[in-house]
Parts: structure tokens; C-alpha cells; sequence
């Protein structure tokens, strides 16, 4: 499991309408350190000109800083001056190698651009502040050229995509004696003669593309490859640009050893949906520190450059097959809780829980259905969180008013001081809104059902709503009500829990759904979050477009809980089970709540919508996922 935080000093480079030559882009950077100072180098788009090119002139500048967040010195660094360069010089990506800096740029030799004058060149210089020879590279299409760091088996190794404006693209690897074979036409001749030999393929589906990114990053599990991956590129479909990973044999680069299993980074953020080119993140460089963050470069909207950071640890452990490890860990007597065939209302489905710890025990509240279909809420206790101790014969909840005429489902509850409230989806057969009852908690634990307050709606009538709880604190004196309005998580502030007046006024987002990862449809909370030091933890479900249900977390401000800290790439629970995959809703684990015992998280959640199942996680290594100490002080 893993997280990527973008730097708040995004974008770090902008276009600047004085200056002509990236008056209107300025982004794919590439970094490389020289002493403590880092150079950037990025694609500077210029305004169009009538007697060039209408979409204007494209060449590479140089930035420069010292602490990689904030750029000065910006100036032209590589301006066309070959023929075979004359209309463009893109996408930098700068290594430095055996004493000096090895420039690879796109460089774009005729219009209309096409596959016959878009090819790869290369710049060297000393210093980094004058070029001292270039040359064209490849005498066939190719993009987004990257030389290794260092020789591997002896060779000059280089990354590039072949027939990146021509596909079928293929990303490859080319290995040489000496620099001056990069631009000989004969080693490129034989080279490509036997293309699908150097090629590596990390493409899943036939329609989507790929290009290489930043330059590789050594490990010791290999090499660290950032790349360009967009769905549905070819043959129609949504196009989602995102950015994922690669890691490649450190002795034999053409071997991927493994590939993240989809994107790491979508366009989310104003500056990354929009621009020149909308909803596009593109990688074009990254760097190791020395406190094991990477920082990765790249291109948004095409327009701007921006920054994001990830902890190279927890990237490998991801990629890595024997570093790869379970965050939650299932109980190994799931499922906790099954349908009762002689109880009419639970004789189908038990299922979505919430859950509290009181005086000692774990009480259970569980979504239950028979044979009439109607949701109601049934009771169970566990003292250890997983071995059930007790079990009512009846449901202790079920519907009291014609707006949750078909059922009570997915109960969550909260306890604020003296009183328990419990937030559930009140559905009357083709409305679904949200409900709130509450009950003290000494009659919750003397079992007295018949003192739950006649339940309130919470949302206006015209709105469908769900997955809701209440924050256990109190936001700058007000209660906070979480719930979700397609597609997207929601926040709303309030002065009383009345509702006899009006409802939910509010829609604060506080996240949607992220196109192309495994939370792309919808996305809802599971539980109520629990206060930690480093903030509000979140467990919550998102919907891809398989219909997959998993469980993914989030880290929300102490202060303001409507702000993101961090999120989770991955998920920390999937449907793999049999239990998880075979039921009314395949595919589908979702929680409604868990209880935070020590170090101890138990995520109480239903199984294919079938059956009650808990996993246990480990609270210190979750927070050190969400927020490692590499990325502490960003």
C-alpha cells in the first residue's frame, strides 16, 4: 500500500505571457541535481507564428532552485537550430552519465507532425548551462527517449517508445558500446530489425497507450520506471490519462518483474483538468532523495508543470511480489455471521454492519433480510472483535414510517456524550434517503429497542442519499454529517440534529471518485472516522466500473475533517474470498463500520451482500502508510 502527495507549491511552473516562448505552456519537466541545486528542464510552448507554425513553437527551458519547490532563472536552454529540429523541440528527459548531462528531447522536423518528422535527439552538456553537440537519434518515429544512469552489463542502456505516432507504440530498450552509436543509422537498422526482441509490454487491454516517462531510478529490486498509460486511447471509450509504474530486471531491462496494477496518479486537481490539453498528467522525471522519497515531475493539462512525492519503500513493497503484504487480514472464521434460515428476517442475508465498543464489547448492528426483502437491523456482541458471543432471536430496528416502508439498511452509528445515534438509508421502494434515530446509551445497553427516537430524514425529499454518519466531535461548535451524494462523499455543518424544520443544506466534496482506479464510479464512507494524532482515519468503498466494491483509506485534518491529508493509491481490502465474491452483489466488500481497539482495527464488513466478515489492521502501519516519514515534511 501506498500514497502519492502532491506538492502544495503546485504548479511549480507556469506559463508566462510576457515571454513569447512559453507564453502558452510550460510543463513536462525533467530535474537533474547539480550540486544542491536542481535543474529543471521542460517543453516551453510559444505563441503561434503565422509564418512558422500556427500552434506556435515549442523549446526546451531551464529553471532553477534549491529546494525543488520554487523555480527562478527561467531561460530558453535548446532552441531549434537543425533542420530535423526546425518545427520543435519537446519533452525533455536529462540524465546525468559519466561526467556529463545526456539531454534526449522529441524533435520535430516537418509539418503537418507525423510519424515521417517526429523523432528522438539528443543534447550534451558539461555544465548545464551551454550545449555543446546534438544530434538526431532515431531515423524512425520515436518519443520520450530516457538514458539510464548508469551502463547495465556493461552497455549504454536507453529506454524509448517506438512508433509512438504509428502503433502499434512499443516501449523498448536499446544497449550500445559507445554514446556515438546513438546516432549511427546502421546500429539503429539492425536494432530495429529485430524490434520485438528489445520491446517490454506493460499494456493490459489492446485499446489503451503507453509512453515512456521520467528516466529509470535504480533500486535494489530493480529499476524504477515511471510511465504514461491512457485508457482507451484507440477504439473509442473514456480516455484517462494517468501515470503508473514499472519495475524492470536490474541486470536485464527488457524483463518487467512487476507493474502496479493501474494507475498511481489520474487528473484529480483545477490545474490537471484544466489547460491546453484538459485531464492530462503526464511523467517526464524524477528524483531519489536521500530520505528515500521520490519526487516525480510531470506535465498537467499540458500546460503547467507540477510535482508529486511517494515513498520509494512503500512502492516497492507494492511491486514487489515477496514484499508484498496484506494490510487487513481476514479472520480466519469468516464469515463471523450468516443468515439463520428459521429466523423469516434475517434468512437471506446478514450483512453491512456498524459497530461500538462498550463496557468491553464489541456490539454489532447488522443489515438483515428475508424472504420479504425488507432491510431491518439485527443485534450480535463479540469481546474479542471476532468470536460471536451472543446473537438476538429479533431484529432490534425496523421500519417505522412510510418513508422506510421496504427497509432500514446500512446502519452506522455514533456515540456523542451520553447518546448513541445511528444514521441508516431509509428506502420506501424507489426513494433511498437518510434517516437518523438516536438512543441513550443506557438504554442501549439495557436493551431497551423500544427507546430509539422516532427517526428523522435528513435529506430533502428530492435528493437520493446514503452512506452517512455523524463525526463524533463537534467542527468549531457545529455537528458534522457525512454522507454521500452521487458520486461523490459530502460534508455538512449544522447547528442541531432537529430536522423537524430543514435538512441537509449542504454538499461540502470532500472527495470524488478518481477515473481510471478502483474507486472510479462512486464512492462512499464506511464507518465513522476514528480520531488518531495524525488526524481523522476514514475507511471508505469505492465502485469501479466492473462493479467491484473495495475498501480504500483516507486521512482527514483534526480541524477541518473536510480536508484531504492523504489518500490511499491502492486499496487495503478486495473481493478474493469466496465469501467476498459469490453472494447477491459478487464482487463486494463494504463496511458500515469498526472499532478501534489499541493498535488494533476491526473493519467490520458484508460479503458479496451475503454475509457479516471482519479483517483486522494494524492502526501504526496504516498511518505510516498514509502518511511516511519521507513525505512528513511536505
Amino acid at each position: 500500500m501506498y500514497v502519492i502527495k502532491r506538492s502544495q507549491k503546485n504548479p511549480l511552473i507556469v506559463p508566462m505571457n510576457d515571454r513569447h516562448w512559453e507564453a502558452q505552456g510550460a510543463f513536462n519537466p525533467c530535474p537533474v541535481m547539480k550540486g544542491p541545486i536542481t535543474h529543471l528542464l521542460y517543453r516551453a510552448q510559444g505563441r503561434p507564428d503565422a509564418l512558422m507554425s500556427p500552434t506556435g513553437i515549442s523549446t526546451i527551458g531551464k529553471a532553477l532552485s534549491f529546494d525543488g519547490e520554487t523555480y527562478q532563472n527561467r531561460r530558453q536552454f535548446i532552441t531549434p537550430q537543425e533542420e530535423w529540429e526546425r518545427f520543435g523541440c519537446e519533452d525533455p528527459r536529462v540524465t546525468f552519465f559519466e561526467g556529463q548531462y545526456v539531454i534526449f528531447y522529441t524533435a520535430l522536423g516537418g509539418q503537418p507532425f507525423g510519424p515521417g518528422n517526429i523523432k528522438v535527439a539528443a543534447a550534451f552538456s558539461k555544465d548545464m548551462e551551454t550545449i555543446t553537440e546534438r544530434h538526431l537519434v532515431t531515423p524512425f518515429n520515436a518519443k520520450a527517449a530516457a538514458l539510464f544512469p548508469e551502463r547495465v552489463g556493461g552497455k549504454i542502456t536507453v529506454i524509448l517508445t517506438a512508433h509512438t505516432d504509428e502503433p502499434p507504440v512499443h516501449i523498448a530498450i536499446a544497449q550500445c558500446d559507445k554514446l556515438e552509436e546513438l546516432w549511427d543509422l546502421g546500429f539503429w537498422q539492425r536494432w530495429h530489425d529485430q524490434l520485438e526482441a528489445h520491446t517490454i509490454n506493460p499494456v493490459r487491454f489492446p485499446q489503451d497507450h503507453i509512453e515512456v516517462g521520467a528516466p529509470p531510478i535504480k533500486t535494489k529490486e530493480g529499476w524504477l520506471v515511471f510511465y504514461s498509460y491512457i485508457q482507451n486511447y484507440f477504439g473509442g471509450g473514456e480516455r484517462v490519462f494517468g501515470i503508473e509504474a514499472m519495475l524492470l530486471d536490474l541486470n536485464d531491462p527488457t524483463k518487467i518483474i512487476s507493474k502496479t496494477k493501474g494507475p498511481i496518479m489520474v487528473p484529480e486537481e483545477i490545474y490537471e483538468r484544466y489547460g491546453a490539453v484538459p485531464n492530462i498528467v503526464f511523467p517526464t522525471g524524477a528524483l531519489l532523495l536521500k530520505n528515500g522519497r521520490i519526487d516525480l515531475y510531470y506535465g498537467a493539462a499540458d500546460t503547467v508543470c507540477a510535482k508529486a512525492s511517494l515513498d520509494l519503500d512503500d512502492i516497492l513493497s507494492a511491486l514487489v511480489p515477496e514484499r508484498r503484504t496484506e494490510l487487513a487480514v481476514r479472520a480466519k472464521e469468516n464469515p463471523i455471521l450468516k443468515p439463520i434460515p428459521e429466523h423469516a428476517w434475517e434468512s437471506k442475508e446478514v450483512f453491512n454492519a456498524a459497530a461500538i465498543d462498550l463496557e468491553g464489547i464489541i456490539h454489532i448492528l447488522y443489515r438483515a433480510q428475508g424472504e420479504d426483502g425488507i432491510s431491518r437491523i439485527g443485534y450480535a456482541a463479540t469481546k474479542n472483535g471476532i468470536k460471536i458471543t451472543d446473537r438476538l432471536p429479533d431484529p432490534i430496528y425496523g421500519p417505522r414510517k412510510d418513508f422506510e416502508s421496504r427497509g432500514c439498511e446500512d446502519p452506522r452509528v455514533t456515540r456523542v456524550g451520553n447518546t448513541i445515534y445511528m444514521a441508516y438509508t431509509a428506502y420506501d421502494g424507489s426513494h433511498a434517503r437518510v434517516a437518523l434515530t438516536s438512543i441513550s446509551v443506557i438504554d442501549f445497553l439495557a436493551r431497551k429497542w423500544n427507546a430509539w427516537t422516532t427517526p428523522q430524514l435528513t435529506t430533502p425529499d428530492t435528493v437520493n442519499d446514503k452512506d452517512t454518519c455523524l463525526l463524533e466531535e463537534q467542527v468549531n461548535g457545529q455537528y458534522m454529517l457525512m454522507h454521500r451524494i452521487d458520486p461523490q462523499i459530502c460534508a455538512d455543518l449544522l447547528d442541531t440534529l432537529d430536522f423537524k424544520k430543514s435538512r441537509l443544506t449542504r454538499c461540502i466534496e470532500i472527495m470524488g471518485p478518481r477515473p481510471g482506479l478502483w474507486d472510479s464510479v462512486k464512492i462512499g464512507i464506511a464507518g465513522p472516522p476514528h480520531k488518531t494524532p495524525e488526524g481523522w482515519l476514514l475507511i471508505y468503498h469505492g465502485v469501479s466500473k466492473t462493479g467491484t466494491y473495495r475498501l480504500g483509506a483516507v486521512l482527514l485534518d483534526l480541524k477541518n475533517p473536510t480536508i484531504i491529508l492523504s489518500r490511499t493509491v491502492d486499496t487495503i481490502l478486495e473481493p478474493l474470498e469466496k465469501y467476498e465474491v459469490e453472494g447477491v452483489i459478487p464482487r463486494a466488500v463494504f463496511s458500515c463500520g469498526s472499532v478501534l481497539r489499541g493498535d488494533n482495527l476491526f473493519i467490520y464488513y458484508g460479503g458479496a451482500d451475503t454475509v457479516l466478515c471482519v479483517a483486522k489492521v494494524s492502526l501504526k502501519k496504516l498511518l505510516k502508510v498514509l502518511i511516511p516519514d519521507s513525505l512528513k515534511t511536505i
